[in-house]
């Protein structure tokens, strides 16, 4: 099943085409690659998709149905979660406060019944923190519960956003850089999690330039240049392609 669908998306700043005519489907159920060089178009695309950017022409659909015009919250109500390739974490706030304010899009308490400290709120916070802590437990970071997010070693703090992006429940998670400067071993460690996600049916886009990642991890792979796609396939067929090759490399 196609959860996300992109049609002939195009983004121009003045004469600069930073998207220029991408098409392609993120199903269900698989994590699907998009590399390029850097100033590909890569992070302008995720921007479209998740509605901080204004599409210029085309059209990107979820199950179905056209999200191109929705604001980013619109989008993120719907299903759609991403993160960001600068970390964006609450410092001094502790791990697992910084997963729990990830399930906002799940919370039903009105503000009002928050700011009172009405019973139904407190029920709905002690359930949230429970489940922040089922995924700490679920993303090996039950013993950092506690502790500061900004103290966490690089990988793990990666690793705290995009537990705070799994906990919205998406659809569909765009993962932005997920592994920039990270060694083999947490990149490894993050693509078995990633892979667990899909197998549960979430739709996973990755979007790297980490092309030996990508190729172990997944099963469709889209390659982006000066904001066209140039080739897609398997990670075999794409990067043995000429073009792609040229891309990464020079002519």
């Amino acid at each position: 099943m196609v959860a996300l669908e992109l049609q002939d998306v195009r983004r121009h700043f003045g004469g600069v085409k930073a998207v220029d005519g991408v098409s392609f489907q993120v199903p269900a159920g698989k994590v699907t690659g998009l590399i390029g060089p850097n100033g590909s178009g890569k992070s302008t695309l995720v921007n479209l998709i998740a509605g901080v950017l204004g599409l210029t022409s085309g059209e990107v659909r979820l199950h179905g149905e056209a999200i191109s015009t929705e604001p980013a919250d619109a989008v993120a109500r719907r299903g759609v979660a991403r993160t960001f390739q600068n970390i964006r974490l609450l410092p001094e706030a502790s791990v697992l406060d910084n997963v729990v304010i990830g399930f906002y899009r799940l919370e039903k308490s009105s503000l009002l019944a928050s700011l009172l400290g009405l019973p139904s709120s407190r029920r709905e916070s002690r359930e949230l923190r429970e489940r922040g802590r089922a995924l700490l437990a679920r993303f090996d970071m039950s013993s950092y519960e506690h502790v500061p997010a900004g103290g966490l070693a690089y990988g793990f703090q990666r690793r705290v956003e995009m537990m705070r992006a799994v906990a919205s429940d998406p659809a569909v998670l765009l993962l932005d850089e997920p592994v920039a400067g990270m060694n083999d071993v947490e990149a490894s460690a993050l693509g078995n999690i990633f892979a667990r996600l899909a197998e549960e049916g979430m739709a996973v886009l990755v979007i790297e330039h980490n092309t030996r990642f990508v190729s172990e991890l997944c099963e469709q792979v889209h390659v982006l240049d000066s904001g066209r796609l140039i080739a897609n396939g398997t990670p075999q067929e794409v990067m043995r392609d000429p073009a792609v090759i040229a891309a990464y490399l020079g002519d």
